[in-house]
């Protein structure tokens, strides 16, 4: 009987977790390391020692979780839009941020740590970098130290990889980020060396939206339940990134026997095989995320180019045919648009529109502002060829009793079209180009592969090549199908003039 009423709770347990509602959360897991990550040995699968964090916390909440990728820039952005319930990314707990998010406890303590090359000496404090060119992370607490001392020159980055990079080719004197950073990047590569004292202190929080303050407060019981029981610690441990500050902060002077066990694994799995034939096979590997990351690029593209297409069109009868007020707001449109960067729009109808009530999902939201920005360019290459066609043309057509619509439906719009489409061409190579923008509103397409793949295995050379193909092999049918088009035409307009 006993055994019976225990499975039935148990089956009440877990019929409440698989209807409570998922718990949203949000990082960038591209080239995150040791954060939160995709796995170099299964790209399919996200890990790290913020990943297993989050895990354990929905787990205490009893709620199933759903991950949500966006660009670091976005993170707070979609954090204030609600399009996630926290974000779990080395969020700094700084005065300036608290302005804007709620936190959690802290959940990770650490210093920042500066990097140098192996035979580089004496750049072992922050005013032993007075004059240099040091690299960091923007909008960091080491970007602000840095910015401190005016004599500094400051190379701030978006990826870690990036600045570790530059600093092995010389570009850099030194790099300062977070100790938790430094371990991962800069004390594994031979050519590099950490340096000096740990500096300063630097404390990582979940964020929250400004008024989820339930939500904050579960999570806070969930983080001091971990550390009585030590959860937290064992997590650290594995990532080898539990430190005497934690020990502080946990108030945890236990020392277990844990074995850096995840953090091995993720050297194994960066430490690549040596030969062509490792390389291929790697490179392989890699073709589900590009074809998934190249169907997102072409639907958007596609998407956007008909966008443009009809409203381009629409705007270019508008200033030639449309009344005076029209042709004018035609032409503020197309200036304004012209005038203004396209990953302003994107960002602008994204994250702005929702604060009078238009919420878009990334995808609308990347066609949209793609679209509309194209068209303004469409309407110029429209209007040049509606300019082409002769006056007399119209008028003919309109002794032969068409009406003015007819007439340009007819007779001068195909015309245009016609005399444009190289023109459309280019401009969808273009727009298929320019739709690596949308990554920043949480759109993972090919160009966003590219930094995961290259920033995970350290390889710019061959991930970008294979990147760079994919594109090409999306953009030529279109041209093929531009020239067919074009040739159609021209065939058209031949067997017309001789008739």
């Amino acid at each position: 009987m006993r055994l019976f009423v225990a499975l039935l709770l148990l089956a009440a347990v877990m019929v409440g977790h698989a209807h409570a509602a998922p718990l949203r959360w949000a990082s960038d897991a591209e080239a995150n390391v040791p954060f939160v990550f995709h796995d170099p040995a299964d790209q399919s699968r996200l890990t790290g020692y913020e990943y297993d964090i989050a895990q354990a916390i929905a787990r205490r909440l009893g709620r199933p979780t759903q991950f949500v990728q966006n660009d670091w820039d976005g993170l707070i952005p979609g954090l204030q839009r609600g399009l996630y319930d926290m974000v779990i990314d080395g969020i700094e707990i700084t005065p300036e941020h608290e302005q804007g998010v709620l936190f959690s406890h802290p959940y990770y303590v650490t210093s920042e740590r500066i990097t140098v090359r192996r035979d580089q000496q004496g750049l072992d404090t922050l005013a032993a970098l007075r004059g240099h060119v040091v690299g960091t992370l923007k909008d960091t607490t080491a970007e602000r130290m840095l910015q401190a001392d005016p004599t500094i020159r400051i190379r701030s980055y978006e990826e870690e990889t990036n600045a570790y990079t530059d600093l092995k080719n010389g570009r850099l004197d030194a790099v300062l980020l977070d100790g938790t950073i430094a371990l991962y990047y800069g004390a594994p590569d031979p050519g590099l060396k950490l340096v000096g004292d740990p500096i300063g202190r630097v404390a990582y929080g979940v964020a929250f939206a400004q008024g989820n303050t339930t939500l904050r407060d579960q999570v806070n019981t969930a983080l001091d339940g971990m550390i009585r029981d030590g959860e937290l610690h064992r997590i650290l441990a594995r990532w080898n990134l539990w430190t005497p500050a934690m020990a502080d902060l946990t108030m945890d002077a236990t020392t277990p026997d844990i074995a850096p066990d995840a953090m091995a694994a993720l050297h194994g799995g960066h430490c690549p095989r040596h030969g062509w034939r490792a390389r291929v096979d790697r490179y392989v590997s890699f073709l589900p995320l590009l074809l998934h990351g190249a169907v997102l690029t072409l639907a958007v593209s596609a998407c956007a180019m008909v966008v443009a297409v009809g409203l381009g069109l629409a705007l270019a009868l508008l200033r030639r045919y449309g009344p005076r007020w029209l042709g004018a707001l035609a032409t503020l449109y197309v200036e304004i648009v012209r005038g203004t960067p396209l990953l302003i729009q994107i960002l602008f109808i994204f994250y702005a529109l929702p604060g009078i009530g238009l919420r878009l999902s990334p995808f609308v939201a990347g066609v949209v502002a793609l679209g509309m920005n194209y068209a303004a360019y469409e309407a110029e290459n429209y209007r040049a060829g509606l300019q082409s066609v002769a006056r007399g043309q119209v008028e003919a057509a309109l002794a032969l009793n068409m009406t003015h619509m007819q007439a340009l439906r007819f007779v001068v719009v195909p015309q245009a079209v016609r005399m444009v489409i190289p023109v459309m061409t280019n401009d969808f190579i273009s727009l298929l180009k320019d739709s690596s923008l949308v990554s920043v509103i949480t759109l993972t397409e090919l160009s966003q592969t590219y930094v995961r793949l290259s920033s995970t295995y350290y390889d710019y050379f061959g991930t970008g090549l294979l990147i760079g193909t994919a594109y090409l092999l999306l953009g030529l049918p279109f041209v093929r199908l531009a020239r067919m088009a074009e040739a159609r035409f021209q065939a058209g307009q031949r067997r017309r003039g001789h008739i």
